[in-house]
């Protein structure tokens, strides 16, 4: 609820009460969200080294508490900032008093305190969820597949009330009572989280899983010159004899058999030595490497969609600003709360697929998640392009009412009804159901037990390299077409074009993914559970 309400309507803060102009509005909040899914891998990190992922979730929720909490005395005291700017011509926002130094490290303090905040939580808590599934049980892992859909029904029902109810506060009431519910969410939420500590089946840290990458590819240079052996049955691995619990054996792929070089026993007394694990590793520890490896691509081929996706809650939501925002009866809705459309959407649509299509799917592909992972997060891509093309339509004949009223330059709103926006918001809520969820199922049943959140918060930092992309391609844009987005009335822009562009290049890099997407391979593991009476042995290829 607060997150993601913040994430779509707070550019109107930056705009109209720290008086920054348009573009630097869009390009703070492209950075802050940027920063808040990048630093998601330090979340994960320190959940799967040092803390658990439930002492990961409570630590973190703190921190995004005391973030809220600087933001409401900022918009609470007119003395933390500057005189607001709201209601001024466009043409006049140059005139507007600019935020004091002071002002700005208050501002840029609770701002990225909740990015902190928020970024461990995003990390910790699917993982969390999912880590009550056992993944060797088929009945509790079809369950697991469904408990992500859940996941973001969740959010979408905290989000359905962030961006009416607190955009509606924001609005009527003031940003510091807004600000302040957002505290009193997260302080809500730390309790919930709390309460459930007793029942859950909490992960204990196994150590770097970093590290155990990097002894990986450390092992494989040293030995880079040993031959891989014809009978891979020689390569090392620790069998269930050598171990009193349960662990997660990985098969050897033919891929990357560079790597495998890591796991070659030498016949020297150097594999006994105290640096023996950065000589040699076992063969569940390459494949793990393996992994990310074959992640790497996959990951890249998202980023761009979700620099679409950073456009539709910057420029779209001051789009819905000179848009008439009346309903039937009188009523009206913020701009900033147009993106309840796709929210509703999903609301709708996520029980559909989890209870309708994924069963339907299952008895015909016999997979337990209906479609593969990479397949739904395709369908999304596809999505975010026809959402592009679609925005680029509609901002054409905004623009064209705009001339035709002569409201080129007027700060009242046009005669054209903001709710011509939720088209493409749908679209893209679609491709977001698709595609979030696909990516964090697909990155949690990929990686290993050992990196569960890492691996979690690997698939945020799409949505993170979008928006800072987002920043480096409005600045890039404006550079190279002399100004595009560059006034600050969008009347006067060249919004339409931008789209556009961002539809032909999310074509071509929908061409990129098929091509990693089909090079992907997928995990294949044995699952081995030893113990003092019997060993339980379960091969499963997907």
């Amino acid at each position: 609820m607060a997150f993601v309400a913040n994430a779509i309507s707070i550019v109107t803060y930056f705009y109209g009460y720290m008086n920054f102009s348009l573009t630097k509005s869009a390009t703070t909040l492209t950075n802050f969200m940027g920063t808040a899914f990048l630093l998601a891998l330090f979340g994960g990190y320190l959940s799967d080294t040092y803390l658990s992922r439930f002492k990961t979730c409570v630590l973190f929720g703190i921190i995004e508490l005391v973030g809220y909490a600087v933001l409401t005395a900022q918009a609470h005291f007119h003395q933390l900032r500057p005189t607001p700017c709201n209601g001024v011509a466009p043409d006049l926002m140059n005139q507007c008093e600019t935020a004091s130094g002071s002002q700005l490290a208050i501002f840029y303090s609770g701002l990225y305190l909740v990015a902190l905040g928020t970024s461990g939580i995003k990390a910790a808590l699917p993982a969390l969820g999912a880590d009550q599934f056992d993944e060797r049980d088929p009945r509790e892992k079809a369950k697991l597949s469904s408990f992500f859909n859940w996941f973001l029904f969740s959010l979408t029902c905290g989000a359905i009330v962030g961006v009416t109810f607190l955009v509606w506060i924001s609005t009527n009431q003031g940003w510091d009572w807004s600000f302040g519910v957002c505290a009193l969410a997260v302080l809500f939420a730390i309790v919930f989280v709390a309460m459930g500590k007793s029942l859950y089946r909490n992960n204990v840290p196994k150590g770097s899983p970093l590290l155990r990458i990097l002894q990986v590819f450390v092992a494989a240079i040293k030995n880079r010159n040993l031959p891989v052996p014809e009978n891979t049955e020689e390569l090392h691995e620790i069998h269930d004899q050598e171990v009193g619990e349960s662990m997660e054996h990985l098969r050897r792929t033919d891929q990357f058999r560079f790597l495998d070089r890591a796991a070659i026993v030498r016949s020297s007394s150097g594999s006994q030595a105290s640096d023996r694990s950065w000589s040699l590793c076992t063969i569940t520890q390459v494949e793990e490497a393996k992994i990310l490896v074959r992640m790497f691509p996959v990951i890249l081929s998202t980023i761009f969609m979700n620099t679409c996706l950073a456009q539709l809650q910057t420029f779209s939501i001051q789009q819905s600003t000179t848009m008439d925002t009346h309903l039937v009866g009188g009523f009206h809705i913020p701009g900033p709360s147009i993106p309840v459309i796709p929210l509703l959407f999903m609301f709708i649509l996520i029980p559909i697929y989890d209870r309708i299509f994924v069963p339907v799917a299952r008895r015909f592909t016999g997979i337990p998640t209906g479609i593969r992972y990479l397949q739904r997060i395709g369908v999304g891509l596809v999505l975010s392009a026809i959402s592009m093309a679609v925005a680029g339509i509609i901002e054409t004949q905004r623009k064209s009412v705009a001339r035709h009223h002569g409201m080129v330059d007027s700060i009242e709103p046009l005669p054209m009804s903001v709710f011509w926006l939720g088209i493409q918001y749908a679209i893209f809520g679609a491709a977001d159901m698709f595609t979030l969820i696909g990516l964090l199922e697909f990155f949690y049943a990929e990686s290993s037990s050992c990196m569960k959140s890492l691996s979690t918060a690997i698939s945020w930092t799409s949505i993170a390299f979008g928006y800072f992309l987002s920043t480096a391609v409005v600045e890039l844009v404006n550079k190279v077409s002399g100004g595009w987005l560059a006034n600050n009335n969008l009347n006067r822009d060249k919004l339409d074009y931008f789209y556009w562009l961002l539809a032909g290049i999310s074509v071509l890099n929908f061409g990129f993914y098929l091509v990693c997407a089909s090079w992907y391979q997928y995990k294949s593991e044995d699952q081995k559970k030893g113990n003092g009476n019997s060993a339980a042995s379960r091969a499963e290829g997907k």
